[in-house]
Protein backbone atom coordinates (compact mmCIF):
# COMPACT_ATOMS: atom_id res chain seq x y z
CA UNK A 1 0.00 0.00 0.00
CA UNK A 2 2.93 2.35 0.69
CA UNK A 3 4.25 1.55 -2.79
CA UNK A 4 1.04 2.17 -4.74
CA UNK A 5 0.46 5.43 -2.87
CA UNK A 6 3.99 6.71 -3.50
CA UNK A 7 4.19 9.88 -5.66
CA UNK A 8 7.18 8.26 -7.41
CA UNK A 9 4.95 5.54 -8.89
CA UNK A 10 2.81 6.07 -12.00
CA UNK A 11 2.04 2.48 -13.09
CA UNK A 12 1.33 -0.69 -11.12
CA UNK A 13 1.90 -4.01 -12.93
CA UNK A 14 0.08 -6.81 -11.07
CA UNK A 15 1.71 -10.24 -11.48
CA UNK A 16 0.67 -11.71 -8.14
CA UNK A 17 -1.54 -14.76 -7.56
CA UNK A 18 -5.14 -14.43 -8.73
CA UNK A 19 -6.64 -14.00 -5.28
CA UNK A 20 -4.81 -10.70 -4.69
CA UNK A 21 -5.47 -8.99 -8.04
CA UNK A 22 -8.54 -7.18 -6.77
CA UNK A 23 -7.08 -5.79 -3.57
CA UNK A 24 -3.99 -4.43 -5.31
CA UNK A 25 -5.82 -3.05 -8.35
CA UNK A 26 -8.48 -1.26 -6.28
CA UNK A 27 -5.86 0.30 -3.99
CA UNK A 28 -3.81 1.42 -6.98
CA UNK A 29 -6.83 2.87 -8.80
CA UNK A 30 -7.88 4.82 -5.71
CA UNK A 31 -4.35 6.24 -5.58
CA UNK A 32 -4.66 7.33 -9.21
CA UNK A 33 -2.14 4.82 -10.57
CA UNK A 34 -2.53 3.22 -13.98
CA UNK A 35 -2.86 -0.56 -13.75
CA UNK A 36 -1.76 -3.46 -15.93
CA UNK A 37 -3.17 -6.66 -14.39
CA UNK A 38 -2.43 -10.25 -15.32
CA UNK A 39 -5.29 -12.48 -16.42
CA UNK A 40 -7.77 -13.62 -15.32
CA UNK A 41 -8.80 -10.23 -13.99
CA UNK A 42 -10.14 -11.84 -10.79
CA UNK A 43 -11.38 -15.24 -9.59
CA UNK A 44 -15.02 -14.05 -9.57
CA UNK A 45 -17.23 -11.70 -11.56
CA UNK A 46 -18.22 -9.85 -8.38
CA UNK A 47 -14.60 -8.92 -7.68
CA UNK A 48 -13.97 -8.08 -11.34
CA UNK A 49 -16.83 -5.58 -11.24
CA UNK A 50 -15.38 -3.90 -8.15
CA UNK A 51 -12.05 -3.54 -9.99
CA UNK A 52 -13.82 -2.10 -13.04
CA UNK A 53 -15.73 0.39 -10.88
CA UNK A 54 -12.52 1.50 -9.12
CA UNK A 55 -10.73 1.98 -12.45
CA UNK A 56 -13.58 4.10 -13.78
CA UNK A 57 -13.79 6.22 -10.65
CA UNK A 58 -10.03 6.71 -10.65
CA UNK A 59 -10.05 7.58 -14.38
CA UNK A 60 -6.95 5.47 -14.88
CA UNK A 61 -5.68 3.60 -17.89
CA UNK A 62 -6.24 -0.10 -17.27
CA UNK A 63 -5.21 -3.21 -19.19
CA UNK A 64 -5.54 -6.98 -18.72
CA UNK A 65 -2.56 -9.10 -19.76
CA UNK A 66 -4.07 -11.10 -22.59
CA UNK A 67 -0.80 -11.02 -24.50
CA UNK A 68 -1.92 -13.27 -27.37
CA UNK A 69 -3.87 -10.37 -28.86
CA UNK A 70 -0.46 -8.89 -29.62
CA UNK A 71 0.91 -11.77 -31.67
CA UNK A 72 1.27 -10.14 -35.12
CA UNK A 73 -0.49 -13.08 -36.84
CA UNK A 74 -3.46 -12.80 -34.46
CA UNK A 75 -3.73 -9.03 -34.87
CA UNK A 76 -3.56 -9.56 -38.65
CA UNK A 77 -6.34 -12.16 -38.39
CA UNK A 78 -8.52 -9.49 -36.80
CA UNK A 79 -7.75 -7.11 -39.67
CA UNK A 80 -8.80 -9.75 -42.21
CA UNK A 81 -12.04 -10.42 -40.34
CA UNK A 82 -12.87 -6.72 -39.96
CA UNK A 83 -12.23 -6.14 -43.68
CA UNK A 84 -14.87 -8.75 -44.51
CA UNK A 85 -12.47 -11.27 -46.07
CA UNK A 86 -14.12 -14.17 -44.25
CA UNK A 87 -17.66 -12.98 -44.91
CA UNK A 88 -20.16 -13.74 -42.15
CA UNK A 89 -18.57 -15.60 -39.22
CA UNK A 90 -20.24 -18.92 -38.36
CA UNK A 91 -17.86 -21.01 -36.27
CA UNK A 92 -15.06 -20.46 -33.78
CA UNK A 93 -13.24 -23.48 -32.38
CA UNK A 94 -10.32 -23.33 -30.01
CA UNK A 95 -8.08 -25.60 -27.97
CA UNK A 96 -5.43 -24.75 -25.43
CA UNK A 97 -3.44 -27.84 -24.46
CA UNK A 98 -0.44 -28.20 -22.13
CA UNK A 99 1.19 -31.16 -20.40
CA UNK A 100 3.05 -29.71 -17.42
CA UNK A 101 0.67 -31.35 -14.92
CA UNK A 102 0.28 -34.69 -16.71
CA UNK A 103 2.68 -36.43 -14.31
CA UNK A 104 0.71 -37.35 -11.14
CA UNK A 105 4.00 -37.05 -9.22
CA UNK A 106 4.22 -33.34 -9.97
CA UNK A 107 3.70 -31.70 -6.56
CA UNK A 108 1.15 -29.11 -5.51
CA UNK A 109 1.34 -25.57 -6.85
CA UNK A 110 -0.67 -22.42 -6.10
CA UNK A 111 -2.45 -22.91 -9.42
CA UNK A 112 -3.98 -26.11 -8.00
CA UNK A 113 -5.62 -24.41 -5.02
CA UNK A 114 -9.05 -22.90 -5.62
CA UNK A 115 -8.74 -20.35 -2.81
CA UNK A 116 -5.69 -18.85 -4.55
CA UNK A 117 -6.18 -19.55 -8.27
CA UNK A 118 -9.97 -19.54 -8.47
CA UNK A 119 -9.97 -22.35 -11.03
CA UNK A 120 -7.57 -24.60 -12.92
CA UNK A 121 -7.19 -24.98 -16.68
CA UNK A 122 -10.53 -23.18 -17.01
CA UNK A 123 -9.35 -19.83 -15.69
CA UNK A 124 -5.69 -20.28 -16.61
CA UNK A 125 -6.11 -21.34 -20.24
CA UNK A 126 -9.74 -20.91 -21.27
CA UNK A 127 -9.46 -17.26 -20.23
CA UNK A 128 -7.08 -16.73 -23.15
CA UNK A 129 -9.41 -18.56 -25.55
CA UNK A 130 -12.43 -16.55 -24.43
CA UNK A 131 -10.56 -13.29 -24.86
CA UNK A 132 -9.39 -14.28 -28.35
CA UNK A 133 -12.95 -15.28 -29.25
CA UNK A 134 -14.29 -11.93 -28.10
CA UNK A 135 -11.43 -10.07 -29.84
CA UNK A 136 -11.89 -11.85 -33.16
CA UNK A 137 -15.62 -12.66 -33.28
CA UNK A 138 -17.62 -10.88 -30.58
CA UNK A 139 -19.51 -11.24 -27.33
CA UNK A 140 -20.60 -14.63 -26.01
CA UNK A 141 -24.19 -14.86 -24.77
CA UNK A 142 -24.68 -18.44 -23.50
CA UNK A 143 -22.54 -21.44 -22.52
CA UNK A 144 -22.80 -25.06 -21.48
CA UNK A 145 -19.80 -27.05 -20.33
CA UNK A 146 -17.97 -29.59 -18.25
CA UNK A 147 -15.08 -29.36 -15.81
CA UNK A 148 -13.13 -32.38 -14.57
CA UNK A 149 -10.35 -33.11 -12.10
CA UNK A 150 -8.50 -36.35 -12.92
CA UNK A 151 -5.58 -36.20 -10.48
CA UNK A 152 -7.42 -35.46 -7.27
CA UNK A 153 -4.47 -35.48 -4.87
CA UNK A 154 -0.84 -34.45 -5.14
CA UNK A 155 2.25 -34.38 -2.98
CA UNK A 156 2.69 -31.15 -1.03
CA UNK A 157 5.41 -28.94 -2.45
CA UNK A 158 8.49 -28.07 -0.43
CA UNK A 159 9.13 -25.08 -2.63
CA UNK A 160 7.87 -24.04 -6.03
CA UNK A 161 8.71 -21.52 -8.73
CA UNK A 162 6.85 -21.07 -11.97
CA UNK A 163 6.07 -24.46 -13.49
CA UNK A 164 8.60 -26.36 -11.37
CA UNK A 165 8.35 -27.57 -7.79
CA UNK A 166 10.23 -29.72 -5.29
CA UNK A 167 8.13 -32.45 -3.62
CA UNK A 168 7.73 -32.24 0.13
CA UNK A 169 6.00 -34.52 2.62
CA UNK A 170 2.37 -35.55 2.77
CA UNK A 171 -0.40 -35.02 0.21
CA UNK A 172 -3.00 -32.37 -0.48
CA UNK A 173 -6.33 -32.41 -2.28
CA UNK A 174 -6.44 -30.69 -5.68
CA UNK A 175 -9.37 -28.25 -5.58
CA UNK A 176 -9.41 -26.98 -9.18
CA UNK A 177 -10.19 -28.51 -12.56
CA UNK A 178 -7.63 -30.30 -14.72
CA UNK A 179 -9.69 -29.87 -17.88
CA UNK A 180 -12.49 -27.69 -19.22
CA UNK A 181 -14.68 -28.04 -22.31
CA UNK A 182 -17.68 -25.94 -23.30
CA UNK A 183 -19.93 -24.77 -26.12
CA UNK A 184 -20.83 -21.13 -26.59
CA UNK A 185 -23.28 -19.01 -28.57
CA UNK A 186 -22.19 -15.66 -30.00
CA UNK A 187 -24.26 -12.50 -30.27
CA UNK A 188 -25.25 -12.07 -33.91
CA UNK A 189 -24.68 -8.93 -35.96
CA UNK A 190 -21.65 -6.98 -37.18
CA UNK A 191 -20.46 -9.78 -39.44
CA UNK A 192 -21.48 -12.62 -37.10
CA UNK A 193 -24.14 -15.05 -38.34
CA UNK A 194 -27.33 -15.80 -36.46
CA UNK A 195 -26.60 -19.00 -34.52
CA UNK A 196 -22.80 -18.62 -34.67
CA UNK A 197 -21.23 -20.91 -32.11
CA UNK A 198 -17.88 -21.68 -30.52
CA UNK A 199 -16.23 -24.77 -29.06
CA UNK A 200 -13.59 -24.43 -26.36
CA UNK A 201 -11.30 -27.01 -24.76
CA UNK A 202 -8.41 -26.58 -22.34
CA UNK A 203 -6.32 -28.98 -20.30
CA UNK A 204 -2.93 -29.17 -18.63
CA UNK A 205 -2.92 -32.98 -18.94
CA UNK A 206 -2.24 -33.44 -22.67
CA UNK A 207 1.08 -35.34 -23.03
CA UNK A 208 3.21 -33.89 -25.79
CA UNK A 209 1.43 -30.54 -25.96
CA UNK A 210 3.52 -27.69 -24.58
CA UNK A 211 1.60 -24.54 -25.48
CA UNK A 212 -0.90 -25.69 -28.09
CA UNK A 213 -3.01 -22.55 -28.21
CA UNK A 214 -4.95 -22.96 -31.45
CA UNK A 215 -8.07 -21.51 -33.03
CA UNK A 216 -9.90 -21.82 -36.33
CA UNK A 217 -12.57 -19.45 -37.60
CA UNK A 218 -14.95 -20.32 -40.43
CA UNK A 219 -16.93 -17.71 -42.31
CA UNK A 220 -19.20 -17.74 -45.34
CA UNK A 221 -16.30 -16.74 -47.62
CA UNK A 222 -13.22 -18.18 -45.96
CA UNK A 223 -11.39 -19.54 -42.94
CA UNK A 224 -8.47 -18.65 -40.70
CA UNK A 225 -6.38 -20.96 -38.51
CA UNK A 226 -3.61 -20.15 -36.03
CA UNK A 227 -1.49 -22.12 -33.55
CA UNK A 228 0.86 -20.42 -31.12
CA UNK A 229 3.45 -23.19 -31.49
CA UNK A 230 3.92 -21.72 -34.99
CA UNK A 231 3.21 -18.18 -33.88
CA UNK A 232 4.54 -16.33 -36.93
CA UNK A 233 2.20 -18.14 -39.32
CA UNK A 234 -1.47 -17.65 -40.19
CA UNK A 235 -3.33 -20.16 -42.36
CA UNK A 236 -5.93 -18.57 -44.64
CA UNK A 237 -8.44 -20.09 -47.05
CA UNK A 238 -10.48 -18.00 -49.49
CA UNK A 239 -13.54 -19.90 -50.72
CA UNK A 240 -13.61 -17.69 -53.82
CA UNK A 241 -10.30 -19.06 -55.15
CA UNK A 242 -10.54 -21.12 -58.34
CA UNK A 243 -11.13 -24.84 -57.76
CA UNK A 244 -7.63 -25.79 -58.90
CA UNK A 245 -6.08 -23.35 -56.41
CA UNK A 246 -8.43 -23.80 -53.46
CA UNK A 247 -7.38 -24.66 -49.91
CA UNK A 248 -5.34 -23.13 -47.13
CA UNK A 249 -2.23 -21.06 -47.73
CA UNK A 250 0.26 -20.16 -45.01
CA UNK A 251 1.06 -16.47 -44.54
CA UNK A 252 4.36 -15.72 -42.80
CA UNK A 253 3.34 -12.65 -40.80
CA UNK A 254 6.72 -10.91 -40.72
CA UNK A 255 6.19 -8.20 -43.35
CA UNK A 256 6.52 -4.55 -42.26
CA UNK A 257 2.83 -4.15 -43.18
CA UNK A 258 1.78 -6.74 -40.60
CA UNK A 259 0.85 -5.45 -37.10
CA UNK A 260 3.81 -4.58 -34.85
CA UNK A 261 6.46 -5.90 -37.28
CA UNK A 262 7.64 -2.48 -38.48
CA UNK A 263 9.35 -2.03 -35.11
CA UNK A 264 11.43 -5.21 -35.49
CA UNK A 265 13.47 -7.22 -37.99
CA UNK A 266 13.55 -7.70 -41.78
CA UNK A 267 10.91 -10.03 -43.32
CA UNK A 268 11.40 -13.67 -42.38
CA UNK A 269 13.23 -12.85 -39.15
CA UNK A 270 10.61 -14.21 -36.82
CA UNK A 271 9.38 -12.90 -33.47
CA UNK A 272 9.06 -14.85 -30.22
CA UNK A 273 6.90 -15.13 -27.10
CA UNK A 274 8.65 -12.26 -25.33
CA UNK A 275 7.71 -9.82 -28.08
CA UNK A 276 4.02 -10.12 -27.19
CA UNK A 277 4.79 -8.66 -23.76
CA UNK A 278 6.94 -5.91 -25.27
CA UNK A 279 4.04 -4.97 -27.56
CA UNK A 280 1.69 -5.04 -24.58
CA UNK A 281 3.95 -2.80 -22.49
CA UNK A 282 4.47 -0.44 -25.44
CA UNK A 283 0.74 -0.08 -26.11
CA UNK A 284 0.06 0.49 -22.41
CA UNK A 285 2.77 3.09 -21.86
CA UNK A 286 1.75 4.95 -25.02
CA UNK A 287 -1.87 4.99 -23.79
CA UNK A 288 -0.75 6.40 -20.44
CA UNK A 289 1.39 9.05 -22.15
CA UNK A 290 -1.36 10.10 -24.57
CA UNK A 291 -4.28 9.55 -22.19
CA UNK A 292 -5.78 7.36 -24.90
CA UNK A 293 -7.63 4.03 -24.85
CA UNK A 294 -5.93 0.65 -24.61
CA UNK A 295 -7.45 -2.84 -24.85
CA UNK A 296 -8.28 -5.35 -23.49
CA UNK A 297 -9.25 -3.22 -20.51
CA UNK A 298 -10.96 -4.12 -17.24
CA UNK A 299 -14.32 -4.17 -19.02
CA UNK A 300 -12.98 -6.85 -21.38
CA UNK A 301 -11.49 -8.67 -18.40
CA UNK A 302 -14.80 -8.65 -16.52
CA UNK A 303 -16.69 -9.87 -19.60
CA UNK A 304 -14.21 -12.74 -19.89
CA UNK A 305 -14.73 -13.70 -16.23
CA UNK A 306 -18.51 -13.57 -16.80
CA UNK A 307 -18.16 -16.19 -19.56
CA UNK A 308 -15.91 -18.40 -17.41
CA UNK A 309 -18.31 -18.13 -14.49
CA UNK A 310 -21.29 -19.05 -16.67
CA UNK A 311 -19.58 -22.33 -17.61
CA UNK A 312 -19.15 -23.21 -13.93
CA UNK A 313 -22.84 -22.40 -13.37
CA UNK A 314 -23.87 -24.51 -16.37
CA UNK A 315 -22.07 -27.50 -14.92
CA UNK A 316 -24.10 -27.17 -11.74
CA UNK A 317 -27.34 -26.54 -13.63
CA UNK A 318 -26.59 -29.30 -16.16
CA UNK A 319 -27.75 -27.08 -19.00
CA UNK A 320 -27.27 -23.86 -20.93
CA UNK A 321 -26.68 -20.70 -18.87
CA UNK A 322 -26.84 -17.10 -20.07
CA UNK A 323 -23.69 -15.03 -19.58
CA UNK A 324 -24.22 -12.20 -17.09
CA UNK A 325 -24.22 -8.85 -18.90
CA UNK A 326 -21.38 -6.48 -18.05
CA UNK A 327 -21.43 -2.82 -19.04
Amino acid sequence: RDLVESPLIDIVDINSTNDSHGEIAIAAARAGKHVLCEKPLAPTLAESLKMLEAARKGRIRNLVGFNYRRVPAVAFARQLIESGQLGEIRHFRATYLQDWLADPKFPMNWRLRKEVAGSGAHGDLCAHLVDLARYLVGDITETVGLLETYIKERTREEQSAGLSATPGKGTEKVTVDDASVFLAKFASGKGVAEGAYGTFEATRLAPGRKNFNRFEINGSEGSLAFCFERMNELDYCDRRDPADKSGFKTILCTQPTHPYISAWWPPGHVLGYEHTFIHQAGDFVNAVASNGPVYPDFLDGAKCVAVLESVVQSRRAKGWVKVAPVK
